[in-house]
């Protein structure tokens, strides 16, 4: 069977009473600027996905984005990107997770790497063939930007 959008998949264990673990990188649809479906079956960790979006090691989303909460506790907020004030307000989960997994779907211009993708150019050897963070990774990033409200 293949996997569109992980819905398929993930009605089919659901059916049979199993719980997905997550849609793989090469399953993902992204349709109109959002992916609906979740790519875990765990919800999202706010607190983990604040400490993947500011780790340097992680998501480094801070290198390019500013955060006015983060001021005190993080240094070098980014200006290349917009500042994520807000962000929670504007777009929806759906409109995040796409956004994370592979910005270029809707903004082919913009240097934002792709998270949750495999290919690109410019990519480590290292690298090749890996996404940047994983599926729950994706996941905990979304729920922490939907807690930056106005």
């Amino acid at each position: 069977m293949r996997l569109i959008g992980g819905v398929a998949v993930a009605a089919a264990c659901i059916l049979a009473g199993a719980a997905f673990a997550e849609v793989a990188p090469q399953d993902v649809k992204i349709v109109d600027g959002a992916l609906e479906m979740a790519l875990t079956d765990k919800a999202g960790d706010p607190v983990a996905g604040r400490d993947t979006f500011a780790g340097r090691k992680k998501g480094n989303c801070l290198a390019c984005h500013m955060v006015t909460s983060l001021l005190d506790e993080e240094q070098f907020h980014g200006e290349v990107g917009p500042p994520l004030d807000g962000v929670g307000d504007v777009y929806s989960a759906a409109e995040l997770r796409a956004r994370i997994v592979n910005p270029k779907t809707d903004l082919p211009d913009t240097i934002m790497p792709s998270f949750y993708h495999l290919g690109g150019n410019r990519v480590a050897e290292q690298f090749a063939g890996k996404t940047i963070l994983t599926a729950q990774e994706v996941e905990d990033v979304v729920a922490y930007l939907l807690t930056l409200k106005e």
